[in-house]
């Protein structure tokens, strides 16, 4: 009897790599190419900054625009000498006046100009949005896989480790083993049923936010569909570190922000400058009976008298922006150079650790895990022993699946801080 159990034990861990999880019936396989196409075509928030840039570049239409003329009308109310309202013929009096605001010191180009930078800017926050959506789509794609790959593996080793347990509780109803036994191998079971139980949960929390970047059903699973022929032939040293860091300062687009914030600054100096000089109105005027003779016409001209504000606290507020935006520029190329030499750097980590790992030790682990169920047969080692080495199995699988995204998340984070994709 002793002996059959062992056989079925056996049998069990031989062929439990060929059992596989149902297909689910709402999954949906998809290739990184695929993946950022749907992306583009559907992200809720790319098209809420898309209506941003629209809105933007409307205002350079309202920022052309002249001033409206202004026309005014007037007609006598009531005539106290004829007691009688609305007087007409030779007793009434009407006026009418014609006015036009004049932009002086170039105020509206320069409202024009601003307003076209201010567009741009809204240009750059997009393509800045469509970086950092991209960035999270790409992790994302990468660590559902590999976090599949260990789910996997833990429904593998649970399903096997199930039967056993299955197994020897008929075992030890009958006599044949010992409850110390049967209740260790339960509490490796229900050990990693909780650690699967957290990996199945870490997996839905990205899939969900995979799905709302990729405007998916909620419900639907991604199953992501890697290039493991171009994952394999990442190399770190195929760009230098100058080219990287050259590329970063031209197409990084929150620099890029930064430096539209302090042209933008200088622009909004110059207008605010504009501001202290008075801008000029011109004026036509008819007076019907109302003055030295009848039906008179006139023009007019008025202007302010700058003798209190010449917009003194705006124009220095406008010069502290400048100088404050100049620093976050600065700020901002020395966090992107750095940013691409720690990426570059923890690429090069982790592409090491990667080619470290042998290819053929998970292979060796797999005979290794069959002469250890020989020995257990034969008794030369303990149930221990045996879940022991199950164990650090399951944990081994664990730690390549996470040294491989580890590294792609390196080379994702090379594209991020560049601003460019040198790794697809």
């Amino acid at each position: 009897m002793q002996k059959k159990l062992i056989t079925l034990i056996i049998s069990c861990l031989l062929f439990h790599s060929m059992v596989f999880a149902q297909p689910i019936s709402d999954t949906m396989r998809l290739s990184l190419p695929g993946a950022e196409r749907m992306f583009l075509e559907s992200n809720l928030l790319l098209l809420a900054q898309r209506y941003q840039i629209d809105a933007a570049r409307a205002q350079i239409i309202q920022a052309r625009l002249w001033p409206n003329p202004n026309f005014s009308i007037g007609h006598g109310l009531y005539s106290g000498q004829l007691q009688k309202f609305f007087p007409s013929g030779t007793n009434d009096e009407t006026t009418a006046g014609l006015s036009q605001l004049i932009l002086l010191a170039g105020k509206r180009n320069k409202q024009v100009r601003i307003a076209q930078q201010q567009a741009t800017l809204t240009e750059y926050q997009f393509f800045d949005l469509l970086r950092t959506l991209k960035y999270t789509l790409r992790t994302d794609f990468f660590n559902i896989y590999y976090l599949q790959q260990s789910e996997k593996a833990y429904d593998r080793e649970i399903r096997a480790l199930s039967q056993i347990v299955d197994a020897f509780a008929v075992q030890q109803a009958r006599g044949n083993i010992s409850e110390k036994e049967l209740v260790r191998i339960r509490a490796q079971l229900y050990s990693f049923r909780s650690e699967y139980n957290d990996l199945i949960n870490q997996i839905d929390d990205v899939q969900s936010e995979l799905r709302l970047l990729l405007k998916v059903a909620p419900g639907r699973t991604i199953d992501p569909v890697p290039d493991s022929v171009a994952i394999g032939s990442l190399d770190p040293a195929r760009y230098p570190l100058n080219t990287l860091i050259d590329s970063a300062l031209q197409n990084r687009t929150d620099l890029r922000i930064a430096r539209a914030n302090k042209d933008l600054s200088k622009m909004n100096y110059d207008y605010q400058r504009s501001l202290a000089v008075p801008d000029l109105t011109l004026s036509l005027g008819y007076d019907e009976a109302g003055s030295y003779l009848n039906g008179y016409y006139g023009i007019g001209a008025s202007i302010d008298l700058p003798f209190f504000n010449r917009n003194q606290g705006n124009i220095k507020a406008a010069r502290a922006m400048i100088g404050a935006n100049e620093v976050t520029q600065k700020s901002t190329e020395a966090t992107v150079q750095e940013n691409v030499s720690r990426a570059l750097q923890r690429a090069f980590a982790q592409d090491k650790l990667y080619r470290s790992i042998d290819p053929a030790f998970f292979g060796d682990f797999e005979r290794l895990m069959h002469e250890v169920l020989v020995n257990y047969e034969k008794r030369n080692i303990s149930i221990l022993d045996f879940l022991d080495f199950y164990d650090s199995y399951k944990q081994n699988i664990l730690q390549l699946n996470s040294v491989r995204f580890n590294r792609v998340s390196a080379f994702e984070d090379i594209n991020y801080y560049t601003g460019t994709n040198f790794f697809n």
